[in-house]
C-alpha cells in the first residue's frame, strides 16, 4: 500500500511504505543495542551533502539554483525531494518499538536519544524551508487520518524539537563516552540547539512574527544557554584547531582527512573512507573546469578586514586596486580562503593564480582542497577527495554564541573575548572591541544589509561570513535576517582597469593578458592566459571595471513577499487539499 498526502507518495513510492518493513520483522527487532545501532545507522544520510557545493550572494557555481534564479524562474514544483517523510517514518519506528522490545532500558534510552536528535534535526530543515508543517511523532499507515493533516504553527513544532533536543542533550553520550566524531553526542545536540534557536529567534525578530507561546527573545535565550554549555567543557572538549600558525592554520582544518585531527573542532562530520571507497569530489570540483566551476565575489573579499584589523573599505581607491594590491596586509584567512599571490596547493611547491576556465571571477576558492596525492601516493586525488566534512564545527558555535547576546543587546567585551576573538586570535587577527560604529560599506546598497544598523551586529556578520564561506550557512542567514535583498546586489569580482597583464601569482611574471576586443591576442607562455574583453571576460563598465559572473544576466530579483519560504509541492496539495500554500506561490 502507498502513502499519500502527507507523506508526499504515490504509487510509485510505495517502496518507502514498507521500508523498513519488507526488511525488519518490526515485532521481533530492536531487541538489543546492536540492532538499535544498525538500525539508526541510515539515519545519518540526512547529513550527507557538500557544504562547499552550495551558492549564495557570496559564492556561485556555473549552475544557478532556483533559490539564486528568483524572479519568475522559480515556480511551484510538482514534486520535491525537500518535502520527504520516509526517514521521519523510520525515526518513529524505532522510537516506538524499541521500549516495547528491548529488555536494556540505557540502550533504549540512548537510541531513543539519538532518534531524537535526528527528528529535531528532520523538523529544523522542514521550518527553515516551510515555515508551518505538519508535527508527526508516531508511524503513519496508509488509513490514518493523520494523513490529510493540515500544517501545524511553527510554534509547535520548535517547542516539540525542543522536547527532543534536550532529550537528546540529557541522554547522548559525550565526546569521551564517544571518540567517532561521525557519531552523535551531546555536544551535537547542544550544537544542533544553538543553531535551531539561533535561526528561529532572528527569524522571528527581523519578519516580525509573534506567535501565542514563545518569543523570539526565548529562542536567542536558548541559544546562548546551549553554546555556554557546550563551551564549558561539561559535555567534551571542545576548541578551535589552532597550532599557532595563523597563516596556516584555518586552511589545514578543512584538509584534515580524519575528523580526529580537528582537535576537537569538528563536534560531528560526515566521514569518508579509501577502504570503502567512499570520497566525495571537492578537489576537483574546485580545480577542474567541468564541474562546480565556483567563483567568490567582491562583496565577500571586500570585507575581509586588513591584518591591523582596519576596514580594507576605508582605503582610497579600494574599488580600482588591482588583484595584487588588494590582496596586501589582508586578514590572514582571505588567502587561506582563495587563491592568493604565491598559492601553492596543499602539500604542493608550484605556485598557481587563479584559473579563469574555472573561476570567472578571479576569486578561486581553495576550502577543502588537498594534496593530489595523499597516504604515502596511493591516493590520486586528482577527481576525488577523503576529506571528513563537518556538519558542526565549534567556530559556528562560538559565533551563534556572539550573535544571539548582540540581538539580545547583551553583548559584553567578555563574551567577545569568548567567542569571536578566539577566531580572530587563531587567524592573528586584532580583537573585536564592543561599540562598534557602523560600517558604511556594510550599510552600502551595492554591498550591505538593509535591516541592521547595529556595528556590533555587522560585525559578527563579517566575521560570521569569513569564517563560516563555503560551509552552508549564508543563505540560510540571509533568510533568517530578512535580506534576501541581498542577492539581487551586483556580482562582481577582481577590478581589471582596461588592458593590460597582471601578475596574480606573485612570481614577477604575468599571468593573464587582457585585450581588447578586436586586437591582436597577445602571445603568451607558460600557464599563463589571454583573455578578451567582452569575449573571453566580462567587465562591469565593458571595457574595464569589475569582472562579472557569467550568471550576473540571468538574475531576477528576489521576491521580498514570497521568497523567504519554499512552495509547498503541487502534488502533495493536490493529494492533502487541507495543506495551505505558502503566501505568494501559484501554479
Amino acid at each position: 500500500m502507498a502513502f499519500v498526502g502527507l507523506l508526499g507518495l504515490t504509487a510509485c513510492d510505495s517502496n518507502l511504505d514498507v521500508q523498513p518493513l519488507d526488511k525488519v520483522d518490526l515485532e521481533n527487532y530492536f531487541r538489543s543495542a546492536s540492532e538499535m545501532d544498525l538500525y539508526s545507522t541510515a539515519f545519518y544520510s540526512i547529513l550527507e551533502g557538500k557544504p562547499y557545493s552550495y551558492q549564495d550572494d557570496h559564492i556561485a557555481k556555473q549552475v544557478l539554483s532556483n533559490e539564486l534564479l528568483c524572479g519568475d524562474a522559480r515556480v511551484v514544483p510538482g514534486s520535491s525531494s525537500n518535502w520527504e517523510w520516509t526517514t521521519l517514518r523510520n525515526i518513529n519506528t524505532l522510537l516506538e518499538y524499541a521500549p516495547k522490545n528491548c529488555s536494556d532500558p540505557e540502550a533504549v534510552t540512548k537510541y531513543s536519544a539519538v532518534a531524537r536528535f535526528f527528528r529535531a534535526y528532520f523538523y529544523f530543515d522542514k521550518v527553515k524551508r516551510y515555515g508551518d508543517v505538519p508535527w508527526i511523532d508516531r508511524q503513519l499507515f496508509s488509513t490514518d487520518d493523520q494523513l490529510y493533516a493540515p500544517r501545524d504553527s511553527r510554534e509547535l513544532v520548535m517547542s516539540k524539537m525542543l522536547e527532543d533536543i534536550d532529550f537528546a542533550i540529557e541522554n547522548l553520550p559525550d565526546s569521551k563516552a564517544e571518540t567517532n566524531v561521525a557519531k552523535v553526542t551531546k555536544g551535537a545536540a547542544l550544537a544542533l540547539k544553538s543553531q535551531f534557536c539561533l535561526f528561529e529567534g532572528t527569524f522571528r525578530k527581523y519578519h516580525g512574527i509573534t506567535l501565542e507561546g514563545h518569543d523570539w527573545q526565548f529562542y536567542l535565550q536558548q541559544c546562548v544557554d546551549a553554546s555556554e554549555k557546550l563551551m564549558s567543557g561539561q559535555y567534551g572538549k571542545y576548541a578551535l584547531y589552532n597550532t599557532g600558525k595563523p597563516a596556516s592554520d584555518y586552511r589545514d582544518l578543512f584538509t584534515r582527512i580524519n575528523a580526529a585531527d580537528t582537535k576537537g573542532e569538528y563536534i560531528l562530520s560526515v566521514a569518508y573512507s579509501q577502504t570503502l571507497s567512499l570520497y566525495h569530489n571537492a578537489n576537483t570540483y574546485a580545480v577542474g573546469n567541468n564541474q562546480g566551476k565556483p567563483s567568490l565575489m567582491r562583496k565577500l573579499v571586500a570585507s575581509y578586514l586588513m591584518k591591523d584589523g582596519t576596514r580594507f573599505t576605508d582605503k582610497p581607491g579600494w574599488q580600482t586596486m588591482v588583484f595584487a594590491d588588494e590582496m596586501k596586509d589582508r586578514d590572514p584567512r582571505l588567502a587561506q580562503t582563495l587563491r592568493a599571490p604565491g598559492h601553492k596547493r596543499y602539500d604542493e611547491n608550484v605556485v598557481t593564480s587563479c584559473n579563469f576556465q574555472v573561476s570567472s571571477t578571479g576569486y578561486q576558492p581553495i576550502k577543502y582542497v588537498t594534496a593530489q596525492r595523499i597516504n604515502n601516493n596511493d591516493c590520486d586525488m586528482t577527481s576525488r577527495s577523503l576529506t571528513d566534512m563537518p556538519v558542526f564545527r565549534y567556530a559556528e558555535v562560538l559565533l551563534n554564541y556572539a550573535e544571539a547576546k548582540a540581538e539580545l543587546g547583551s553583548l559584553s567585551q567578555a563574551d567577545l573575548d569568548k567567542s569571536i576573538n578566539l577566531l580572530r586570535k587563531r587567524a592573528g587577527m586584532p580583537d573585536m572591541k564592543v561599540g562598534n560604529s557602523a560600517d558604511p560599506f556594510l550599510l552600502s546598497e551595492e554591498y550591505g544589509y538593509f535591516n541592521c544598523k547595529d556595528g556590533d551586529i555587522l560585525e559578527i556578520r563579517r566575521e560570521r561570513g569569513i569564517e563560516l564561506v563555503q560551509e552552508n550557512h549564508r543563505f540560510w542567514d540571509l533568510l533568517r535576517w530578512k535580506e534576501g535583498k541581498c542577492i539581487n546586489q551586483p556580482w562582481y569580482g577582481m577590478y581589471v582597469p582596461g588592458p593590460c597583464e597582471l601578475d596574480m601569482s606573485g612570481d614577477g611574471k604575468p599571468d593573464v593578458y587582457f585585450y581588447a576586443a578586436g586586437s591582436t591576442k597577445p602571445s603568451v607562455s607558460g600557464s599563463a592566459i589571454a583573455l578578451e574583453i567582452g569575449k573571453d571576460i566580462r567587465l562591469s563598465q565593458e571595457t574595464k571595471g569589475n569582472t562579472c559572473d557569467h550568471h550576473t544576466q540571468n538574475l531576477q530579483k528576489f521576491n521580498e513577499d514570497r521568497d523567504y519560504l519554499y512552495p509547498i509541492p503541487s502534488q502533495q496539495i493536490e493529494l492533502n487539499p487541507n495543506l495551505v500554500q505558502n503566501p505568494g506561490w501559484t501554479k
